[in-house]
């Protein structure tokens, strides 16, 4: 898998910021703080080979980026 850097939370630190990148296969990656709150874990149904990553709402500008200028393959 092919990863494009799309954007880092511009209000975090340069060692453990929230980071979004985008595929060549049509798909986002997301790097981001583990959810291990047992209350929020109960709510999900979350496979084996499968987790979650809470971002901040100010991340969601990265994903509206990424959607242009990267070629699909």
């Amino acid at each position: 898998m092919r990863l494009t850097f799309i954007g880092k939370d511009p209000e975090s630190n340069p060692t453990g910021s929230p980071t979004v990148y985008r595929t060549e296969r049509d798909s986002w990656v997301v790097q981001g703080w583990v959810v291990n709150d047992p209350e929020a874990l109960a709510q999900m149904d979350i496979p084996q080979g499968e987790t979650c990553v809470e971002i901040p709402d100010r991340m969601l500008q990265f994903f509206r980026q990424g959607e242009s200028g990267i070629d699909s393959r």
